[in-house]
């Protein structure tokens, strides 16, 4: 967590101006009062919580009826459908030719998943949940985020991309959903 911390010091204030696209400047738009803001962000919160409830409860349903493992839709189901809102940032992102910006968004994603909200959850268990829960994971998916890892490094390397690698990268993604689908971890 203190290293999740001191990565948005830096790429927040510290060093702003090497995450900042040479062309596009400063933002047109003045930014909102912080009590605002907080407002917002708040209300936001909820409602994302209330959403989740609902749709925790349909998935499960969905699952059973479509014979998912709890793994693929952990995996693969709730993952895609709780980034899209950061999805459609990146694709816009990309869109607008920020490949930078879309890289940092998909990248900053997981970093945050991994190093901030984990170990938060896992702290959180002690306290709110019936039993503690761990970070100990089935060999399989600690080989499938070791592809991915190195796969996010390869990609991300050169500073450069084509259609042709984000297809690859999407053909990484379909191997995982049908290996977690196909061939579940034991005892799923």
């Amino acid at each position: 967590m203190l290293a999740y911390g001191l990565g948005m010091l830096f790429s927040l204030m510290t060093h702003r101006e090497l995450f900042a696209s040479a062309e596009s400047g400063e933002a047109d738009d003045a930014p909102w009062p912080i009590g605002l803001a907080l407002a917002t962000l708040a209300g936001i919160t909820v409602l994302v919580a209330l959403v989740s409830e609902v749709f925790v409860g349909s998935v499960q349903k969905a699952a059973e009826a479509f014979g998912m493992t709890p793994a693929f839709v952990g995996f693969i189901v709730v993952a895609l459908a709780g980034g899209a809102a950061e999805m459609a940032s990146a694709f816009s992102a990309a869109h607008k030719n920020r490949l930078d910006l879309s890289v940092g968004i998909a990248l900053g994603s997981a970093a945050q998943i991994a190093l901030f909200v984990a170990p938060v959850l896992v702290l959180l268990s002690y306290v709110m949940g019936p039993t503690p829960m761990d970070l100990q994971f089935w060999p399989g998916a600690v080989v499938m985020m070791l592809i991915a890892t190195m796969t996010a490094s390869l990609v991300t390397n050169s500073g450069r991309s084509a259609w042709f690698v984000g297809t690859l990268v999407l053909m990484v993604y379909a191997i995982f959903a049908m290996t977690l689908y196909l061939l579940p971890p034991q005892g799923q």
